[in-house]
């Protein structure tokens, strides 16, 4: 294990860590797959390639964010279509900046050539399972990295698989495929539950998320 004698309350680094990041991910792997999958075919019907979908989920591994943008990829691209995929991706991805923010009391004391590419592999349930680690009293940084290491590379599998995959589910509703991301949400919120007071917000989202979807045409 690696400390920092300057400052003893530093996050810690070891090769545990890896494995147990690893391996607290596990419960989370089903979902994130079946996700991969939806991405991986919702690509292979849009039109992409398998090495730019290989290079978009490896470099944007965005999620959410790739699906919806996929789902509303103009047929013609122009710096107009550019920007407006862009600020819908940052849209959707904004929650990221709440994540980070959660993280900096951990990991802010490690210099910025560790901290800031780790924050690439940074996920809905990555950043779930290292709150609830470090909730517990661990500050071993290796945990964070080792859990984002295992689901981006379960991720490129599956988002492979699944753009294999797609000229065989040329509908996705006919197997739920485009369930997937709901489901996927709506189950990463049960650790979120923090009694009644929770109840307002999430009802109050839930109303907004319900309106929209019956008043707003597209997506």
């Amino acid at each position: 294990m690696i400390t920092d004698r300057k400052h003893p309350h530093a996050p810690t680094w070891s090769l545990d860590g890896l494995r147990l990041g690893a391996i607290l991910m596990l419960p989370a792997l089903p979902g994130m797959i079946a996700f991969g999958i939806a991405v991986g075919a919702t690509a292979a019907r849009k039109g992409f390639g398998l090495v730019d979908s290989m290079l978009m989920n490896a470099l944007v591994y965005g999620g959410a964010s790739q699906m919806v943008a996929m789902e509303t990829w103009p047929e013609r691209i122009t710096w107009g279509g550019v920007a407006g995929l862009a600020l819908l991706a940052a849209t959707v991805n904004a929650r990221m900046l709440l994540f980070g923010a959660a993280l900096r009391p951990w990991l802010g004391p490690l210099p910025g050539w560790q901290t800031y590419p780790m924050l690439q592999l940074g996920t809905d349930p990555g950043w779930l399972v290292s709150m609830r680690y470090r909730a517990e009293g661990g500050r071993d940084a290796a945990v964070f990295l080792g859990g984002g290491l295992f689901v981006w590379a379960a991720w490129m599998a599956a988002t492979t698989a699944g753009y294999q995959l797609g000229a065989l589910v040329t509908d996705p509703r006919r197997i739920a495929l485009d369930l997937v991301l709901p489901i996927f949400f709506s189950t990463m919120l049960i650790p979120l539950w923090g009694g009644r007071r929770r109840a307002i917000g999430w009802g109050i989202a839930g109303a907004v998320a319900l309106a929209t979807e019956s008043l707003v045409p597209g997506w």
